[in-house]
């Protein structure tokens, strides 16, 4: 959309359509992730987490609307990294240890959509009329440091109890 950045709005703008194309992806990661754990425990987070995550795309989208401007998903290439590593990590892990590395992996993806969020809510409060969009990208803040507290929660857990399970099972 930009070959140039002239304004401070623009660069807002851009990096909007970053997060959206970063959610998106992430609904994505989130469904692979959860059919590859092996614990319940995990599974239902990350499914209840893909489902905030496809109404932080939706939010996103409104945010666009509010601005009056089209929906740009810029891309967002940390995300699809993130995603590459997880899959490449898996496939040379033993099948029993899935699990210690979906939650590094969310755990990342979370603290990367933490960064994103809080420096897209700086812009939009500085952004006169933009308080509407602020709201709706806290409410997706604050449902993504709940899925990364959870993932610490979890990992904890299953570093304390050991990280195999009987894939066999």
């Amino acid at each position: 959309m930009f070959e140039r950045f002239n304004t401070p709005e623009e660069i807002f703008t851009y990096k909007l359509g970053s997060a959206l194309s970063m959610e998106r992806q992430l609904v994505d990661l989130l469904d692979r992730l959860e059919k590859c754990t092996l614990r319940e425990e995990i599974r239902h987070p990350l499914a209840v987490h893909r489902e905030e995550t496809l109404q932080h795309v939706a939010n996103i989208e409104h945010c666009f609307k509010l601005l009056d401007e089209p929906v740009d998903d810029s891309p967002c290439g940390v995300i699809e990294a993130l995603a590459n590593e997880s899959k490449t990590m898996i496939k040379k892990s033993d099948d029993s240890l899935p699990d210690v590395l979906i939650l590094a992996v969310a755990s990342e993806a979370e603290h990367y959509e933490i960064a994103v969020y809080e420096t897209l809510i700086a812009n939009a409060d500085a952004r006169r009329g933009a308080t509407a969009v602020a709201k709706l990208l806290r409410e997706n803040l604050a449902q993504d440091k709940h899925a990364l507290t959870i993932a610490r929660t979890l990992m904890k857990t299953i570093l304390e109890q050991g990280i195999a399970v009987d894939a066999s099972a």
